[in-house]
């Protein structure tokens, strides 16, 4: 399973060439690094819930353009794409099966925001290996324990460095893919990375020190 990541929270799940993508949002193409034609070849797009860091509602219909794949969300995205005319599929919690990938969808609380209400967000178990708790980090989640790979928010309003390593922490993953690192430049992600890297490495723990448009990790 090959991972790649187009800044903050939008990645690209690949096994033998069926490509699943997960929320092309805003700061995804704030820059220009990132542009829709990127996307023209997946084969279906997963949005997790409604913040425009997450989903990107012009470039979301470029890339349905260009691919021609499916959309599957939540109830409360499913209401935004309705009224931009993009067809859609809403998912509840359970198991899916996109071409090689089984995805247990499980409803997840957003970490609290100042002054902001908690969206509707699913979270992933991918493939019986990788844990997308997306924005959360509940204790609900530590039932996963011991999982492969834990994607990880490394920074956010909503979350602090101490929050987000003691979920990890407590979760023991074998590995972490970070992202949600949009809202900084380069020079800071990498220093913030490299204190987490050496966190987690007294545990054992393998910190993917990723952040470029396209970097990618292979789990075998």
């Amino acid at each position: 399973m090959k991972i790649s990541k187009y800044l903050h929270s939008c990645l690209v799940f690949e096994i033998d060439d069926y490509k699943l993508l997960f929320d092309p949002g805003k700061f995804s193409f704030a820059e220009g690094d990132v542009q829709p034609e990127l996307f023209s070849d997946v084969n279906a797009i997963v949005i997790t819930h409604i913040h425009p860091d997450h989903l990107d509602i012009d470039n979301l219909k470029k890339i349905v353009e260009l691919s021609n794949a499916p959309v599957y969300t939540t109830a409360q995205v499913a209401e935004v794409l309705q009224k931009n005319d993009m067809a859609h599929n809403v998912w509840q919690d359970g198991t899916h099966q996109l071409g090689p990938f089984k995805l247990e969808a499980i409803t997840v609380k957003h970490a609290l925001i100042l002054d902001n209400p908690l969206p509707q967000m699913l979270g992933f178990v991918i493939n019986d290996r990788v844990l997308h708790p997306v924005d959360s980090m509940e204790d609900e989640l530590l039932r996963y324990k011991g999982i492969e790979l834990l994607i990880m928010v490394t920074m956010a309003p909503f979350a602090n460095e101490i929050m987000i390593s003691a979920f990890a922490d407590k979760l023991q993953p074998e590995q972490i893919l970070p992202v949600h690192d949009g809202y900084a430049k380069e020079f800071f992600i990498k220093q913030r990375y490299e204190a987490y890297t050496k966190h987690f490495d007294k545990q054992g723990i393998k910190f993917h020190n990723i952040y470029k448009p396209g970097d990618s990790i292979t789990i075998c």
